[in-house]
């Protein structure tokens, strides 16, 4: 399918409907504002504390619009998104630079330090790290890195609740998961690592755009990659427990969580009047009458977590996966139903609410037998004595457990979601991409259910 058609770029309270909420306070710090003082990124919040944002750096002043009926969120952002990077973060960039590269970055002076945004982070803070033109590599350092920022989501934890530990597991996981790829060549290199972030090795690349996901080409190398992935042995737990680990656990911060923003308190109480607790059980029994094998999966397979690498135009090795801060071990059918829901969005509109949705990119059957096809001949899962017959079931099968998992995949994003719009720095309509997405279930779920 092409872009076009049915394409929603904003999503006022009565758009869409179809989600049940929850709220998660106990677990997340107060947080008040003030005019001085650091960041929330800066802070290490515990159990119970107070977070003290400085109110000059947030770019969403009114809870209201200008009339008292628009959305505040997206009066606060009707200029897009900002481009500079505050004194601050630069400031911590480069301490981060200096202390964990080696060569040049320990001489540089800070004024002669560069730093840009890079797009196309939900999740984190990303940025671009250089030296400046006339420094001179001194041994084999590079001129260029990522840094990556970790999230509120992440940054928020205290060893006494359990709820939160599993998010400073899971960047242990992901730190060694990453070495790990990094030395089989599978991804980027880390050169450090700290508690707030890490640094990267920064690809000469792009990320993909949404409708590049569309071209037969590109989706067959996604798929064949995704086969490769699914294919590694991860000195890592083997049981599925992320899945519903993680909505479980998302459902309960979300069950105590409380909004100050009108906006979003408007936005909150259509979500919670529908019973999620209740569908979230419908999903687990539907889920579990659905075949799926475990496999190592990546776990967030959208376009912005695929690089394409520069002069690879004549290879069919032009892709990259990044990004595995969710991979874990867990059911295959997720990997292949949460990529197929994110050809409907686009996270570069560059107005509010930063994403545009277009549901009717959602792959055809033949668009999805396509990357089954690729993903099938790469891992294996033909041979020489398939018959017809058999390849037809197997291809059904596949198409059926992909759709079925996609409604997990719309159901983990949005409570995901609902949680960064209490808590995340990043401009980005977080509320209204969680109505997004529970909309997108509840329409899945009468196909598939």
């Amino acid at each position: 399918m092409q872009s076009g058609g049915n394409v929603i770029e904003s999503h006022r309270e009565g758009a869409l409907v179809k989600s049940d909420k929850e709220a998660c306070s106990r677990y997340i710090p107060t947080l008040t504002t003030e005019n001085t003082g650091p960041t929330m990124a800066n802070k290490k919040a515990g159990f119970g504390d107070t977070v003290v944002i400085n109110e000059s750096k947030l770019r969403a002043p009114s809870p209201r619009g200008t009339n008292g009926d628009h959305d505040s969120e997206e009066e606060s952002y009707r200029d897009g998104r900002s481009e500079e990077v505050d004194r601050d973060t630069k400031s911590r960039a480069f301490a981060w630079c200096r202390d964990f590269l080696s060569g040049s970055w320990k001489s540089i002076p800070e004024a002669d330090f560069r730093i840009s945004i890079v797009s196309g982070g939900l999740s984190n803070l990303l940025y671009m790290c250089s030296l400046p033109d006339h420094a001179q590599t001194i041994e084999d350092e590079p001129r260029r890195v990522l840094l990556r920022v970790y999230g509120a989501i992440l940054q928020v934890r205290h060893p006494a609740i359990p709820t939160v530990i599993q998010d400073v597991d899971s960047l242990v996981l992901e730190s060694v998961m990453f070495a790990i790829l990094a030395e089989r060549a599978l991804g980027p290199r880390l050169y450090g690592i700290f508690p707030e972030g890490r640094l990267e090795q920064y690809m000469p690349s792009k990320r993909l755009r949404t409708e590049q996901l569309f071209v037969p080409e590109l989706s067959a190398e996604i798929a064949s990659k995704l086969a490769r992935f699914h294919g590694m042995v991860m000195p890592f737990n083997k049981e599925p427990k992320w899945l519903f680990g993680t909505i479980d656990r998302y459902m309960n911060q979300v069950m105590n969580l409380k909004f100050t923003r009108e906006a979003h308190i408007k936005k909150f109480n259509k979500l919670i009047k529908y019973n999620l607790p209740a569908e979230l059980e419908s999903l687990r029994v539907l889920l579990a009458a659905t075949p799926s094998p475990v496999v190592f999966c990546h776990n967030d397979v959208q376009e912005g977590n695929i690089l394409m690498l520069e002069n690879r135009d004549h290879s069919t090795d032009k892709l990259m996966l990044i990004d595995f801060e969710y991979s874990s071990y867990n059911y295959r059918g997720f990997d292949f139903g949460n990529h197929f829901c994110e050809w409907c969005y686009d996270y570069t509109y560059n107005q509010w609410p930063f994403y545009k949705y277009t549901p009717d990119n959602y792959p055809s059957r033949e668009q999805q037998l396509h990357f089954i096809r690729n993903y099938l001949a790469e891992a294996g899962g033909y041979s020489e004595n398939t018959m017809n017959e058999d390849q037809a079931r197997i291809e059904q099968q596949m198409l059926f457990e992909a759709n079925r998992f996609a409604l997990a995949s719309h159901f983990l994003w949005g409570l995901w979601s609902i949680i960064q719009a209490r808590i995340s720095k990043i401009e980005f309509g977080y509320m209204d991409y969680a109505q997004s997405r529970f909309d997108a279930y509840f329409k899945q779920k009468k196909l598939y259910s």
